[in-house]
């Protein structure tokens, strides 16, 4: 398409994906030295979804959830313009996740990219993906947030490998004639001083001397889990408490509140102290963990297949990850 006047963006459709496999508390304290009472108290979780890596990886989860999305918008894949991918968990770094996924949808020709931006990725990338649609440079496009993130855990940290699991999540955006649907406010930011609290070294020169006594294996993500947390809880609050000044919203006009699955005290705190109605704050960590891009559109898909997310009321997305990254994203269906 060519640049127009503004137009407004719809959602036409989502999908979702995750591994049959599960890694439960149980399965933990036959590993490590914890229990399902110490993991469930602190995180919220009770299981995790893993890819058996011997017969799938990201790409095969973004397909599926794509796919899903596809047949759920009643469209084609040779009708997608664009495929924004978001990943810290590419099978290559060359092709890019969202031009193979691209190709096995039948979408070629069409743009592709991938972000990364960890765990708020997702949210960074459907605020991309509005933003072109509204710029008139894309007529329909395919929105993914996908990480297997068992691949990259060190099952001998305690600290890292109870809170992950693997999941994808898409979306197909239109453009609408009507300039009131789609993202009505957006907020995206990085403070990248933090970096070290959340990072997956390759080489030992990329591990700062802060964490020189770490002893997970290379390749595999490291945590400062103090510092994520209160980064984390003081963050998730300022976004949403930003978002709603920001469009002269109260909590109780939004129908939901789609976070980042990263920890239920996170979740519970942030909650807490905006005072949200918990019924507006979905959770699924306890079955899923936390799969990192995949999380928010795991449970956006949840949600708009339960019909939980209905026109007449805005719902907001809200994801916060390693860079250290954040963001937020309120729409209007």
């Amino acid at each position: 398409m060519n640049a127009q006047t503004l137009c407004g963006v719809r959602i036409l459709g989502t999908g979702s994906a995750a591994p049959e496999g599960r890694l439960t508390n149980a399965d933990f304290e036959k590993m490590l030295d914890t229990s399902d009472e110490w993991i469930v108290q602190r995180t919220g979780i009770r299981e995790r979804r893993v890819l058996d890596l011997d017969k799938g990886n990201g790409l095969t989860l973004a397909h599926e959830a794509l796919q899903n999305a596809i047949d759920a918008a009643g469209i084609q894949g040779s009708e997608i313009d664009l495929v924004i991918c978001a990943t810290v968990t590419s099978v290559m770094t060359c092709p890019s996740t969202a031009a193979r996924v691209a190709a096995e949808v039948g979408a070629t020709g069409a743009a592709a990219f991938d972000v990364g931006a960890a765990c708020s990725g997702f949210v960074y990338a459907i605020n991309l993906a509005d933003s072109i649609v509204r710029a008139g440079r894309a007529k329909t496009v395919a929105v993914i947030g996908v990480d297997a993130m068992t691949s990259i855990i060190d099952y001998a940290d305690r600290t890292c490998s109870i809170l992950f699991g693997d999941a994808a999540g898409a979306v197909i955006l239109r453009a609408d004639p009507n300039p009131e649907l789609g993202c009505i406010y957006q907020h995206m930011g990085a403070d990248g001083s933090g970096w070290h609290a959340l990072y997956i070294p390759r080489y030992e020169k990329d591990i700062p001397a802060c964490d020189s006594e770490n002893k997970t294996r290379l390749g595999c993500l490291r945590m400062n889990g103090k510092e994520v947390f209160k980064f984390a809880v003081t963050k998730f609050r300022e976004v949403i408490e930003d978002a709603l000044a920001k469009t002269n919203l109260q909590p109780a006009d939004i129908s939901q509140f789609v976070c980042h699955q990263s920890n239920i005290r996170i979740i519970d705190a942030a909650r807490e102290r905006i005072g949200l109605d918990p019924s507006q704050v979905y959770v699924n960590i306890d079955k899923y963990g936390n799969s990192s891009a995949g999380s928010v559109p795991l449970c956006l898909d949840q949600l708009w297949r339960a019909g939980k997310i209905t026109p007449g009321k805005p719902f907001v997305l809200v994801a916060f990850g390693g860079g250290l990254t954040w963001a937020s994203s309120v729409w209007r269906i």
